[in-house]
């Protein structure tokens, strides 16, 4: 009788999983890469042990990787908001324009070749600007991943001149408008889809951080690994850590504390070490295959940069016409950036 009553209980708040009783929960998450992939392996795994060490086992988080609960990586954040599962790891640029906000964090040069300090910026950004924007889920942490690397068969990238003609896989729309501007053909698709669209000649090369590559096997895929100057991205790609917000708030108050003393700032800059500590195994793996790594050089970079400008201005002018303060939003991730968390 005592666990009808559980059951009907749960049910009222959206709990999707659980477990015997309102103190025993077991938490659904799903992500979309390999669980060997650095992210999985420094930040998800070790947060969801933290979790269960610290409720003393009542709650019990399981990982599921490659969408194994069902859906695709494009549609994970309303599996969330849904209750199709209780948690997951969300690329809001997989949406293009749902979420437009987010992309100043994703322009060109925008952020720090450090997974952790952007994703330190990302989520002082998140708290003050997007919060609103993913109000029907309870995010847990906010992230980016380390610099975005050219990938391509055959030599590598030197010149902007090498990038004229080539099919190149973009994973959000930021990036894909400065690909189009580099004289690229842009082909926006999810990380899970790059290796087979290289194998089948779909793209020629396409750009994703150092971490992933050894999981998508690109040492075999491809030849030649190129990065641009300095200390800023190519490129970066946002994340969110999310759960339901349903399953969150019905938790007991004492469950919600742990899951809130493992979030916000503390979260996001585990999940961007934990990138940092995947790019610098993914690179060496891909060197010692045998595969090119080059670099731009500052000249080279610099003309990239002078378009990016054109891509930010046409950004800004685009988030306009939307009804968004583009500049401002520009502003505030520039600062963000730099460590000024005074943010109006």
């Amino acid at each position: 009788m005592q666990f009808m009553k559980s059951a009907v209980l749960l049910a009222a708040f959206g709990l999707s999983a659980t477990s015997v009783t309102a103190q025993e929960i077991t938490l659904r998450f799903q992500h979309f890469v390999s669980p060997a992939s650095a992210n999985p392996t420094y930040f998800m795994q070790p947060w969801a042990a933290t979790i269960e060490e610290q409720s003393g086992g009542r709650i019990k988080i399981e990982l599921y990787p490659f969408m194994q609960l069902g859906g695709a990586a494009p549609n994970q954040y309303d599996l969330i908001r849904d209750g199709a599962i209780d948690g997951g790891w969300v690329i809001p640029g997989y949406q293009p324009n749902r979420f437009p906000e987010a992309e100043v964090l994703e322009l060109p040069f925008m952020t720090s070749k450090s997974a952790e300090e952007a994703s330190a910026a990302a989520w002082t950004f998140t708290q003050d600007y997007l919060m609103n924007d993913f109000a029907d889920v309870h995010v847990i942490a906010a992230h980016m991943h380390g610099p975005g690397i050219v990938h391509k068969r055959g030599e590598p990238v030197e010149t902007i001149e090498d990038f004229a003609g080539l099919k190149l896989r973009g994973p959000s729309r930021p990036t894909t408008l400065l690909l189009d501007k580099l004289g690229a053909t842009p082909v926006g698709m999810p990380v899970t889809q790059f290796p087979e669209a290289l194998s089948r000649g779909v793209v020629d090369c396409g750009v994703i951080a150092w971490e992933i590559a050894p999981s998508l096997k690109l040492d075999e895929l491809t030849d030649s690994h190129t990065d641009v100057a300095g200390d800023r991205s190519l490129y970066n790609l946002y994340f969110i850590w999310a759960m339901n917000r349903d399953v969150y708030e019905g938790m007991p108050a004492d469950l919600r504390a742990i899951i809130d003393a493992n979030s916000g700032m503390m979260a996001s800059r585990w999940a961007g070490r934990a990138h940092d500590a995947g790019d610098v195994i993914g690179r060496d793996l891909m060197a010692a295959d045998g595969n090119e790594i080059a670099e731009l050089s500052q000249e080279q970079t610099d003309r990239i940069k002078a378009l990016d400008e054109t891509v930010t201005a046409e950004w800004i002018a685009e988030m306009g016409a939307k009804g968004y303060d583009g500049a401002g939003l520009v502003a505030a991730a520039q600062a963000a950036v730099a460590g000024n968390h005074q943010l109006e």
